[in-house]
């Protein structure tokens, strides 16, 4: 508790210490309570349930309130070393006062304009009129059950406690702790807050107020009548009563510098790739297969000036003669420059490698079991976080777009909102989103979900993990469902275990309306296509057929991960193998496993038992001239891999849970650009399942789905495998990575789709 009060703030919440829906603005408020934390007691007077608030008392961007009155008064909550108790006697008092909900409700059947409001209430009942008629025969039972009754933006009806107010229990809180009434600044918005005015209190009505409060409030002499709106108002009636001077700081608040980029990616990897040579670093193109970066960067060819910010790995934070800004291409994308954050090997080791992995992908990806959380790791992730932010901020011109990539920069729209409320802000998970039940696991969450909700549209790849992220939302904030649309005929709904019939477009949260949607990326179909056309691809694909000897072709490609379920595919080939030994000797398989990268040790088991498997695979089966299994446990140039797309018979794409899996979409681009037949085996659990209608789905939790998934595919007849392949083939060429791009990015002026 602050030693020496100079300000005792009580302020409403919604429209007053949060900027109102639709309005922007720096937020100076927040600084000077955080910078003036000893001499200024911060107190939330809310209309809403403690439940209810909870999001915000783990935003970090948001002073943490000393006290809590809750439910217009009728909850009374002290901070306690951040946990929120009961103040008594005082919240026993106002229980003993109220009748139970049962018993008003009673009384008040059979009035049809009163609608009871479906949000968490305690000790008090509210509700919305349409007709001022009911009041009447509202306070007539009021009167008769000892109740209060407070009517508000002439819809708003709450039922309290007799006398129970949020001025009531402010004054009563005072006197109780024993804190400076003279010191006390009351802030509201609407009628609600009239009580607070009424305490003889030096007050506030911010600019936004209802015209009823302040009409209300103009006859109380202690009242200033804001001009600024929301927490902007709170600070000009600071100085207008003398807070200010007597806190010790000006009324004017800094000036905001701005940035020259219009477009900011934000993402963890730069646009280039630097290696070293000697003593110099160089640079060159990045060799990513997927063409997300190329496609990312492909929007600064159009000359808009922008900025890429991403990590450059260094020997300490501030490295000397290290380059803050360097240009990207300057021939191609003269506009473009990397901002880069200089992070230590042993920052990207625990941000990335270690915290990233072992705390958030478990959960991501529903395997809870295998999670770990420390808390010096968040806040070191938090740290990374904030200088992402703060580098964003700086280089970001006004009212920016800013596009923020992947779930390792979950914290950034939080401190970069804070920093910047400006800037459009969009935020794209490149991977699943879990259910609310796993999500909710992590010790973080509310901080994660109150982060998001601070962006202007936050993408996902298909429609259920849309769906999963409301419903954390849901359980975590106050969020109204504002626009819904129909997923078929784009989507798969009932026939894929991660369909959705319908999927939210709009919310409207605390802080106001956030965009989201379902933007499976694409590929870059002429890059295969170019490399199809390539004499070495042909020789290769030609190889490959010859070494094959006519068996069929069984393709898996993935990266080593307990996610990918590489083992359970294995156990299920070796199941196949023994159930069908018709097919011994007629079928190949080659197996394909992307080593990951150094230092993430979390693989080194599933490796061993992957070898072991296999090998005892090939130990049982293997003949003078058959191998069951060919195994590949290193990284194939994608020239290369292009090539065992065209040669393969059936691509076995088998994850346990993968938020998109591009692979897939590369084999049918393949097959499209060679005209060539296959059929794609793919996992449901994926969430290109959803898309991609002609591929056979499979059950990789289910031994006997898989090995019927592979046989339906060896069996298959050209006309239905030509049938299936077109269906996809479609999909996969009109919604390419461009497509995708444009598509989300379609955000800024209203019409991205999905």
């Amino acid at each position: 508790m602050p030693s020496a009060v100079k300000l005792i703030l009580a302020t409403d919440i919604d429209g007053t210490f949060l900027f109102p829906t639709g309005t922007t603005g720096q937020a100076d408020l927040y600084k000077v309570i955080k910078d003036h934390s000893d001499e200024i007691i911060l107190i939330f007077v809310t209309g809403r349930a403690f439940e209810s608030i909870l999001p915000l008392l783990d935003n970090p961007t948001l002073p943490t309130p000393d006290y809590v009155i809750a439910d217009v008064g009728a909850t009374v909550l002290k901070n306690d070393d951040q946990t929120f108790v009961p103040v008594m006697p005082l919240q026993r008092d106002i229980a003993h006062k109220w009748p139970c909900h049962e018993a008003l409700l009673e009384k008040l059947n059979g009035i049809k304009d009163l609608h009871l409001q479906e949000v968490p209430q305690e000790r008090r009942c509210s509700f919305y009129y349409d007709n001022p008629k009911v009041l009447p025969q509202a306070h007539k039972i009021a009167r008769d059950l000892g109740l209060s009754i407070i009517a508000s933006a002439d819809k708003y009806l709450d039922f309290l406690p007799k006398g129970v107010s949020k001025g009531s229990s402010l004054r009563k809180l005072l006197r109780h702790e024993g804190l400076p009434e003279e010191a006390v600044l009351v802030a509201g918005d609407t009628l609600n807050d009239l009580s607070l005015m009424q305490t003889g209190y030096r007050g506030c009505v911010v600019g936004n107020g209802e015209p009823a409060l302040k009409k209300a409030a103009a006859q109380e002499k202690n009242v200033y009548q804001a001009a600024a709106v929301g927490p902007d108002g709170i600070l000009e009636a600071v100085h207008f009563h003398g807070f200010g001077k007597a806190l010790g700081f000006s009324s004017h608040a800094s000036p905001v510098t701005y940035g020259k980029a219009d477009l900011l990616m934000v993402y963890h990897r730069q646009p280039f790739d630097e290696y070293k040579r000697g003593t110099r670093i160089l640079r060159r193109k990045p060799k990513s297969p997927n063409g997300i970066i190329p496609t990312l960067l492909g929007f600064f060819s159009r000359g808009e000036n922008g900025a890429w910010v991403a990590w450059s790995q260094q020997e300490s934070r501030e490295p000397e003669n290290f380059n803050v800004y360097v240009d990207v291409d300057k021939e191609r994308y003269p506009n473009l420059v990397a901002a880069r954050i200089a992070l230590t090997s042993g920052d990207v080791n625990l941000f990335y490698k270690q915290f990233s992995k072992e705390s958030f992908w478990p959960i991501i990806f529903s395997f809870p079991g295998r999670v770990s959380f420390i808390e010096s790791h968040w806040k070191h992730f938090c740290e990374i976080n904030r200088l992402f932010a703060a580098r964003t901020a700086e280089v970001a011109a006004r009212d920016a777009t800013v596009w923020i990539h992947d779930y390792n920069l979950w914290m950034v729209p939080s401190y970069l909102r804070d920093l910047r409320p400006d800037l459009k802000i969009a935020f794209f998970h490149h991977t699943s989103f879990p259910a609310a039940d796993i999500f909710n696991i992590i010790p973080w969450k509310r901080e994660i979900v109150d982060s998001l909700l601070k962006c202007d549209y936050v993408g996902f790849h298909i429609p259920r993990y849309v769906e999963n992220f409301i419903d954390v939302v849901r359980s975590n904030a106050p969020v109204e469902i504002l626009e819904k649309e129909i997923c078929a005929p784009t989507y798969l709904t009932y026939g894929c275990a991660l369909g959705v019939e319908e999927m939210t477009r709009k919310i409207k949260t605390l802080y106001g309306v956030v965009g989201v949607g379902a933007h499976p990326v694409g590929i870059d179909n002429e890059k295969i296509q170019a490399i199809v056309d390539d004499r070495k691809t042909q020789e290769l694909t030609q190889g490959l057929l010859s070494a094959a000897q006519g068996r069929k072709i069984i393709l898996s490609v993935e990266r080593l991960d307990y996610v990918k379920g590489p083992i359970e595919k294995m156990l299920a080939y070796e199941a196949f193998l023994e159930q069908h030994p018709e097919w011994h000797e007629k079928v190949t398989m080659i197996n394909i496993v992307t080593p990951p990268s150094p230092g993430m040790e979390i693989y080194s088991s599933t490796r061993d038992k992957l070898d072991q498997v296999i090998g005892r695979i090939n130990g049982r089966y293997s003949g003078m001239n058959w191998t069951p299994v060919r195994y590949f446990y290193r990284s194939i140039p994608f020239e290369e891999l292009v090539a065992y797309y065209v040669a393969s018979d059936i691509a076995w794409i088998t994850p346990l849970r993968d938020g998109l899996n591009l692979v897939c979409k590369e084999y049918i681009s393949a097959k499209a650009a060679s005209d060539t037949q296959g059929v794609m085996v793919l996992s449901e659990f994926a969430g290109a399942a959803v898309e991609l209608k002609g591929a056979i789905l499979t059950n990789p939790y289910d031994t006997n789905s898989m090995k019927h998934g592979l046989l339906t595919a060896l069996e298959m007849d050209d006309h239905e495998m030509e049938f299936r392949l077109d269906d996809m083939k479609e999909r996969v060429k009109k919604y390419d990575v461009n497509a995708w791009g444009d598509d989300f990015l379609g955000f800024r002026d209203g019409s991205a789709s999905s």
